[in-house]
């Protein structure tokens, strides 16, 4: 894991459970019935492509407790000028601490191949997490053919959505078992 100012670090393992939910692409928008399966988390984590600070503000509304990472498209050609110095406080990764692992979040675009290898470079660059979180594709997956598992939550906006539609992810985690509940909307 990369160590550089550019990673944020945070810890919720002393929490016996965690009820977390995981997002991704809202280009600004999130669907109202993603905010309905987000109700009741002690965390929100958000894996790039999140188009305004407002979209930020509306999950504090949720759970204060919001772990966001900067997309490609997280940037000040399409983030208002007023909104530039959110931004620049907004990671391209962040680790969190879990009872029972950690999860590293990364919007993956970096790792981006239509190949089947996109996987394992995730898994070669954050080998000693239990889970990796990344966004990009707008395609819900989860990978847990081996660990760390691949995570993605899919698209939680309007942006490209015809094909794999709107999506969330909810993991409980506890010291002894994790959890991945898988949730589509209409």
């Amino acid at each position: 894991m990369d160590k550089s100012q550019n990673t944020q670090y945070v810890n919720y393992a002393k929490h016996n459970t965690v009820k977390i939910g995981v997002l991704s692409d809202t280009h600004a928008h999130i669907n109202r019935s993603i905010l309905e399966h987000l109700s009741g988390c002690d965390l929100i984590l958000h894996a790039g492509d999140i188009g305004s600070i407002d979209v930020i503000k509306h999950l504090q509304k949720i759970s204060e407790n919001v772990v966001s990472v900067r997309g490609n498209n997280d940037n000040i050609q399409q983030w208002s000028t007023a909104e530039h110095k959110d931004l620049r406080d907004i990671p391209q990764i962040a680790e969190v601490e879990l009872p029972g692992g950690a999860i590293a979040i990364t919007h993956g675009d970096e790792y981006f191949s239509e190949d089947s290898v996109w996987h394992e470079k995730l898994r070669n660059n954050f080998p000693k997490v239990k889970a990796i979180i990344y966004g990009h594709s707008h395609k819900l997956v989860f990978d847990n053919s081996t660990e760390p598992w691949v995570l993605n939550p899919g698209a939680a906006g309007e942006t490209r959505i015809q094909r794999n539609g709107i999506s969330c992810l909810r993991i409980d985690a506890s010291k002894e078992k994790w959890g991945v509940r898988e949730i589509r909307v209409q």
